[in-house]
């Protein structure tokens, strides 16, 4: 019998590992991202008061109007951008990075080089 990796699984593995050294703090949260087969997702996280700061994702009206014509890598770098300036907004410039567990190329390369490019510094 053949047995199926599990890339979900092995992707939880990767992510307990970098949570494990990872944490965001008042003064510098944690970007993290998640990324499903067709919609992005990307919170600020102040991890010591365990509250999420800001969010935005590919699945929200006002984005998701914006997006209809984009391919994946334009949507991901757009909401790089968005949760750029809602940062911005709230007076936060420095964050850590969370990949969540993905490698970082295509979506979430896009996402973190869109944040970049909206202000924020990692």
């Amino acid at each position: 019998m053949i047995n199926k990796i599990n890339k979900n699984s092995k992707r939880v593995k990767r992510h307990v590992k970098i949570r494990h050294n990872l944490a965001g703090t008042t003064a510098c949260p944690r970007l993290c991202v998640y990324r499903s087969l067709n919609h992005i997702y990307a919170q600020i996280i102040d991890d010591t008061k365990g509250v999420t700061l800001v969010a935005c994702n590919t699945t929200q009206k006002d984005v998701a109007e914006k997006i209809k014509n984009m391919t994946n890598l334009e949507q991901a770098k757009y909401v790089g951008e968005q949760i750029a300036k809602l940062a911005l907004k709230k007076k936060i410039t420095e964050v850590v990075f969370d990949r969540g567990g993905y490698l970082y190329t295509g979506r979430v390369k896009e996402l973190a080089d869109g944040a970049r490019a909206g202000g924020l510094k990692f």
